[in-house]
Formats: C-alpha cells, sequence, structure tokens
C-alpha cells in the first residue's frame, strides 16, 4: 500500500484547501484512512480519521465544525476539505492508513504514511 498526499500549499487566513490522499494497492477498504500534521516545534498530532466504509470520522477538537474528512472506495481516495484556516492550522500534513480510528487515534504503530504535504497559513 502505497499513499500520495497532494493538494497542500500557501493560503490566507479564512481561507481554504483540500487535500487528497491517492491509496495504491490493495485492499484499500481494509483499512482506516486519516490525516495528522506536524507543526514546527509540536509533536505530530491526528487531525481526522475515517472509518473503511466511510460511516464513521473522528475529528481533533480544534478543527470540528472547519474540517471534513472524505473518501472514495471506488477511486481509493481520501480527501480533507480544510475551511476557515487559521495560522495555527500551519503544519505539514500526512495522510495514512491503519485497521481502525481506534487504533489510528493512538498514534503508533501505524501501518502506512504518505509523505507529507506542506500548509502554510498566513495571518
Amino acid at each position: 500500500v502505497q499513499l500520495q498526499a497532494s493538494g497542500g500549499g500557501l493560503v490566507q487566513a479564512g481561507g481554504s484547501l483540500r487535500l487528497s490522499c491517492a491509496v495504491s494497492g490493495r485492499f484499500f477498504t481494509s483499512y482506516a484512512t486519516g490525516w495528522f500534521r506536524r507543526a514546527p516545534g509540536k509533536e505530530r498530532e491526528i487531525v481526522a480519521a475515517i472509518s473503511r466504509g466511510g460511516d464513521s470520522t473522528y475529528y481533533t477538537d480544534s478543527v470540528k465544525d472547519r474540517f471534513a474528512i472524505s473518501r472514495d472506495n471506488a477511486k481509493n481516495t481520501v480527501s480533507l476539505q480544510m475551511n476557515s484556516l487559521t495560522p495555527e492550522d500551519t503544519a505539514v500534513y500526512y495522510c495514512a492508513a491503519e485497521g481502525t480510528i481506534a487504533t489510528m487515534r493512538r498514534g503508533k504503530g501505524i501501518d502506512y504514511w504518505g509523505k507529507g504535504t506542506q500548509v502554510t497559513v498566513s495571518s
């Protein structure tokens, strides 16, 4: 399984970006997928996750009501729509695949990671 993230960039505060992650390989629907981020000087944190079938989601408190995660199991993609961005959202964002949302939230032993994509929000 390989993951390729795209869609990062520079945006002004209040703006929006959409991140996408293309997942190659078999058994995409065997994994929950999600997004993590690492801001400068901070530890990596989970941002959002979505279950294998797409019927359950998780968001960290700081992005609730602003970000939306979705997946298309027919196209093997997972996306993160980010609205009302603030400078605090500036980070490198990584997509990941893991068995379940619960295990992904632990943040350890993640099965698969994609390369990061930089998101920079200017004030």
